[in-house]
């Protein structure tokens, strides 16, 4: 009898494993996300914009060695973005490109290369910032454009010396 409720208890032992094994292996597929695929109206869109000029000089740009170069400097901070942690930047510049209508905001070097770091609102304390100096930053959001040389980093928190200098207002209208 004994022999029996072992069997029983070992049986179920083994069975609950493979079920929390299977589960846990669903959980992680179920985290990443798949891309969802483009409508038709969606790629036609697409299309139509690749065979315009501007569509067109985007794509030479892309390929160019200028456009190879922002890419793969987005690249290297990719997962700092995605995850929004903590990047350790120095101010290069004060001033953005010539031309630029970004708004506030400073050049600045995160992992060796470098970056335009953008603000969405013109804060006080970052007026403070001086060439070389280190800052820790935070985003969600990178981007480029041909017109610029550089990756454009969307600034939503600095901190210097351990003090807090910017932090991005939540938006006013709940999104």
């Amino acid at each position: 009898m004994k022999k029996v409720v072992y069997a029983l208890i070992l049986s179920l032992v083994v069975v609950s494993g493979f079920v929390f094994a299977n589960r846990g292996s669903q959980h992680e597929a179920a985290e990443k996300p798949t891309p969802k695929p483009l409508t038709d109206a969606e790629r036609r869109v697409q299309e139509e914009w690749d065979l315009t000029p501007a569509g067109i000089a985007f794509k030479m740009w892309e390929a160019s060695p200028e456009g190879k170069k922002v890419y793969a400097a987005e690249a290297k901070i990719r997962k700092h973005i995605k995850d929004y942690t903590n990047m350790e930047a120095v101010v290069t510049s004060l001033s953005l490109p010539p031309g630029s209508k970004l708004g506030f905001g400073v050049m600045a070097r995160v992992n060796g290369e470098d970056f335009i770091l953008r603000f969405d609102d013109d804060p006080q304390q970052l007026r403070s910032l001086k060439v070389a100096d280190r800052i820790i930053i935070r985003s969600h959001a990178v981007s480029h454009a041909p017109k610029y040389a550089y990756p454009i980093i969307s600034g939503e928190y600095a901190e210097r010396d351990g003090e807090v200098i910017y932090k991005h207002a939540p938006r006013k209208d709940g999104c």
